[in-house]
């Protein structure tokens, strides 16, 4: 037993001497263990990347803080896009994220930042919320006017429209925002969520 136990430390250490030399030296094999590796790895990293992603990417994960679920979702349920005579809905992240791989991941990282508000509590009372209303409005609006309102348009497009078919007063509203090259957001704010007192609305809205 005791030479047992002396051995063992010897066979350790020439263990690791020949991992190093493996390491240090690779055969051809030793690369392609290492390239299999390499790939298993990659594949099993964007496979968990993508799945958080898709999960973050989801309406009840929008509204699993009592921020979102006790204000602006509320207001979401009572707006034609959750529910509506043809059942088609828009949800939360249809509306907030671009579909788009890289400026979907974009404003991923711009929404890191606003776990700020949730991890102090700058929001977490309704007082406090519709204190933070309008610069929260305004920060999303700004981004939706930047890309022409992109999320709308997945949906909603001028160049699709059949303005024969819409009441006068749309037509003639639409017609004239091609006209003055003008984005959705510029005209519908407030469709889905209660807009902010507007008296003190930044320029440019």
């Amino acid at each position: 037993m005791a030479e047992r136990n002396n051995e063992t430390p010897e066979k350790k250490a020439g263990l690791i001497r020949r991992v190093w030399r493996w390491w240090r030296r690779p055969s051809r094999l030793a690369l392609g263990t290492l390239l299999l590796l390499g790939f298993v790895a990659g594949i099993i990293f964007w496979g968990g990347f993508n799945t958080g992603m898709e999960v973050a990417n989801t309406e009840q994960f929008c509204i699993s803080c009592h921020e979102m679920r006790e204000n602006v979702y509320e207001e979401y349920m009572e707006s034609v896009h959750y529910t509506n005579r043809s059942g088609v809905r828009a949800t939360c992240p249809d509306c907030h994220v671009p579909h788009e791989w890289g400026p979907k991941m974009l404003r991923k990282l711009k929404a890191s930042k606003e776990l700020y508000a949730k991890v102090f509590g700058l929001i977490d009372t309704p007082q406090k919320f519709e204190s933070h209303r309008l610069a929260m409005a305004s920060n999303e609006w700004a981004r939706m006017k930047a890309n022409n309102s992109q999320e709308c348009r997945n949906c909603h497009n001028f160049e699709y429209m059949d303005f024969n078919a819409q009441k006068t007063v749309a037509a003639k509203m639409h017609d004239k925002a091609i006209t003055e090259g003008k984005t959705c957001i510029d005209c519908h704010k407030g469709i889905a969520h209660k807009l902010p007192d507007m008296r003190e609305v930044p320029n440019g809205f």
